[in-house]
C-alpha cells in the first residue's frame, strides 16, 4: 500500500509545470525578446500552478522574477488575465515604481524563461536594458565632439589675436607719437629716469593721451625686456627698451608683468591709471597696458603695465645707502606728501574734477626717486578709487590689504568705517607718517646716524606678521621712537617730528590730511628760503636782545572736504609727551 502512495505522489509531481524559479535576475534582450538568465528550475507543488515572470523597470535597472503561481490568488495585487498560453505574453501593469509586465504560461517546460513583448509604441522597443546605455551613449558622441572643437577654436582664435606681429615699425605711426624723441636728440647713453617725450613739469600742455593711455591697437609696442629690477607680490618689474625706429633710437621704460593668476590685480592697477586726471609730478607716470601671450611661441599668458623708468630705485634702498641732508630731506618727504595729497583730493591742480584715490600700500618700497630731491608714488595694485556711486557693501569686499608693518590700528584691528571715505585717506597718512620718520632717522641733522632700519626696527621680525603688529600697535600703543635729541635742530626739526607724531595718530579723526602736511612743508621751504636771505643780508646793530621766536603752524584746511583738521601749534607740542601718552 505504501508503494502504491508513494508512485502515485510522484506521478502527480511529474506531471506538474517545470518552471523557471528565481527572485531576481537580470534579462538578455534581443529585438522583442527577453530571456529570464536564470539558472534555477523547479516543478510546481500544485498542478494547477502555472508558470509566471515578472518584469520590472526603475530608475536605476531592469529585473526578472520567476516562480510557480496559480492563477486563482493575487500576484502584485493583479490576477492574472492570460495564462493558458504555452508562450510567456509579457502584458503591460500599472505601477507606480517604474514599468511593470507579467505574464503566465503553461504545457512547455520552462516557459518563462522566454518572455515576449510586443513591438509598438509602448513595447519592447523602449524597454531594452543592457542595449539603453551603448545606445545613448553613442548618440551622444557627435555632438559632444563637435562642442569640444568649436570650443577649441574659439580658444585658439581668442588666443592668437593679439600675438600677431607689427609688420614695419619704422614708418608705422600710430597714437604715440610723443613716444618719439626729442629732435636731434639720439638717445644711445643711459637713461637718467624719466620718458623724454613724457614732460615732468604738471602745467604742460601735453594731452592726456601722452600718459595715462591704454593701447588699445591690436599690434603691440616694440618692447625689449632688458634686466629684472624688481620682485613683489603680485608681479615682476623689469627695465625695458621701448623702440622707436630701426635706426636704433629707444627710450627705456619700466614693464611691470603680471602672470595670469593675477590678472584681477592688473585689472585694479590699470583702471587706476585710465584715469587721465591721474597724472601729477610725483605720481609714477604711466604710458599703456597691454596683454601678452597666449601664442604658440609664448604660450603663457601675461599682462603688461608700461611706465616711467626711474634708475635711482625706491627710497628704502636709496635711504640704507644714502645719509640725507636737511635740504634732501625736505625736498624729498615733501614731494611724498604731494603726491599723496593729489591722489586723496577730489580736483587736479588746475580745478578738474576727479576721484580721490586712497593708495592702501604706501610704504617706502613703493616710493621710487626722480632724483636726489623728488620721490614718485607708484604700485597701485591695491589702490581704492573712492568713488561716491560705490556702496559700503562694495568698499567691505576690499578686504583688509597692505603691509602689515605699516597698517594702520584701525585697518589691524579690522574697525574701518566703510561709511565715511575720508577713513581710506587716514589710513595712508598713518602709513605715511611711518616713511617719514624713515627719512628723519638717515638725516644728518639728528646727531649720530645709525644704520638704516624699517619703522619699529627690531621690535618686530623682518617680515612681521599681522598678528604681531596688532599686539605692538594696538595693545602697546607703540610707534617708532622719536629720541629727544632730533628735536634739538632749529625749529624746522621739531616742527616735522610733530607733524609726524600727529600723522601716526591712534585715533583716525585727529590725524592731518596730507594738504595739511603739504602746507607744512611749504613753510618749512619759505622759512628756509627766508633763513637764506638773512644769511646774505648786512647784520644791522640792535640795541636789544633778539632771540629767535618759532613761528606758528599755519592752520590746514582740508582741501577736498574744506574741513579744519585738529592742529595743535608746535609752541605747545612736547614730542615726549605725546610719546608718553
Amino acid at each position: 500500500v505504501l508503494i502504491s502512495v508513494l508512485q502515485t505522489q510522484s506521478f502527480t509531481l511529474i506531471k506538474t509545470n517545470l518552471c523557471k524559479w528565481c527572485d531576481h535576475s537580470s534579462p538578455v534582450c534581443e529585438d522583442n525578446v527577453c530571456m529570464s538568465n536564470c539558472s534555477l528550475t523547479s516543478y510546481c507543488t500544485l498542478a494547477e500552478e502555472v508558470c509566471v515572470a515578472i518584469w520590472k523597470k526603475d530608475n536605476v535597472s531592469v529585473s526578472v522574477r520567476t516562480l510557480c503561481y496559480n492563477p486563482q490568488d493575487m500576484l502584485e495585487n493583479i490576477m492574472l488575465a492570460n495564462y493558458s498560453s504555452k508562450e510567456c505574453l509579457m502584458t503591460p501593469q500599472p505601477s507606480e515604481d517604474g514599468l511593470l509586465f507579467i505574464c503566465g504560461c503553461i504545457g512547455d517546460h520552462e516557459c518563462n524563461d522566454r518572455l515576449i513583448f510586443d513591438k509598438g509604441a509602448n513595447g519592447f522597443s523602449k524597454l531594452k536594458s543592457k542595449d539603453v546605455i551603448p545606445v545613448v551613449v553613442i548618440s551622444l558622441v557627435p555632438p559632444l565632439l563637435v562642442a569640444v572643437i568649436a570650443t577649441m577654436a574659439f580658444y585658439l582664435y581668442r588666443t592668437r589675436q593679439p600675438g600677431k606681429k607689427p609688420k614695419d615699425w619704422g614708418p608705422r605711426r600710430t597714437h604715440y607719437q610723443s613716444l618719439d624723441p626729442a629732435e636731434g636728440q639720439v638717445n644711445g647713453s643711459d637713461y637718467r629716469g624719466k620718458l623724454p617725450s613724457l614732460s615732468d613739469d604738471v602745467n604742460s600742455e601735453i594731452s592726456s593721451t601722452c600718459a595715462n593711455n591704454l593701447n588699445h591697437n591690436t599690434e603691440q609696442l616694440p618692447i625689449q625686456l632688458e634686466a629684472l629690477v624688481g620682485k613683489g607680490r603680485f608681479a615682476e618689474v623689469w627695465r625695458a627698451r621701448l623702440s622707436h625706429n630701426e635706426s636704433g633710437q629707444y627710450e627705456t621704460v619700466a614693464v611691470k608683468i603680471f602672470p595670469a593668476v593675477e590678472y584681477s590685480s592688473w585689472c585694479n592697477e590699470r583702471a587706476i591709471f585710465s584715469d587721465a586726471n591721474l597724472k601729477h609730478e610725483n605720481i609714477v607716470q604711466f604710458l599703456t597696458a597691454e596683454e601678452r601671450g597666449g601664442t604658440a611661441a609664448t604660450p603663457q599668458r601675461q599682462y603688461w603695465l608700461i611706465m616711467a623708468y626711474y634708475n635711482m630705485g625706491n627710497l628704502q634702498e636709496f635711504l640704507a645707502g644714502h645719509i640725507l641732508t636737511w635740504t634732501e630731506l625736505c625736498s624729498l618727504a615733501g614731494s611724498v606728501a604731494r603726491g599723496l595729497a593729489h591722489l586723496h583730493s577730489d580736483t587736479t591742480p588746475c580745478g578738474i574734477p576727479k576721484v580721490p584715490i586712497a593708495h592702501r600700500d604706501l610704504k617706502s618700497s613703493n616710493i621710487v626717486l626722480k632724483n636726489q630731491s623728488e620721490c614718485v608714488l607708484c604700485d597701485f595694485g591695491l589702490a581704492l578709487r573712492l568713488d561716491l556711486s560705490l556702496t559700503v557693501d562694495d568698499f567691505a569686499n576690499s578686504g583688509q590689504v597692505g603691509t602689515a608693518r605699516y597698517m594702520a590700528p584701525e585697518v589691524l584691528e579690522s574697525r574701518v568705517n566703510l561709511e565715511d571715505l575720508e577713513s581710506f585717506k587716514q589710513i595712508d597718512i598713518y602709513s605715511m607718517a611711518l616713511v617719514l620718520w624713515e627719512m628723519v632717522s638717515r638725516c644728518d641733522v639728528i646727531g649720530e646716524v645709525k644704520s638704516y632700519e624699517p619703522p619699529f626696527g627690531s621690535k618686530v621680525c623682518e617680515q612681521p606678521c599681522v598678528d604681531s603688529m596688532r599686539d605692538l600697535v594696538l595693545r602697546d600703543r607703540g610707534r617708532p621712537d622719536i629720541p629727544a635729541s632730533w628735536t634739538t635742530h632749529p625749529w624746522g626739526m621739531q616742527l616735522l617730528c610733530a607733524t609726524i607724531t600727529e600723522c601716526w595718530d591712534h585715533d583716525p579723526e585727529a590725524r592731518l590730511t596730507a594738504h595739511c602736511v603739504v602746507e607744512r612743508f611749504n613753510t618749512l621751504a619759505q622759512e628756509e628760503l627766508e633763513n637764506s636771505i638773512c644769511a646774505h643780508a648786512p647784520t644791522l646793530p640792535s640795541t636789544e636782545d633778539q632771540s629767535p621766536s618759532l613761528p606758528s603752524i599755519p592752520p590746514c584746511t582740508d582741501h577736498s572736504t574744506g574741513i579744519r583738521p585738529h592742529v595743535t601749534s608746535d609752541t605747545q607740542i612736547s614730542v615726549s609727551s605725546r610719546q608718553a601718552s
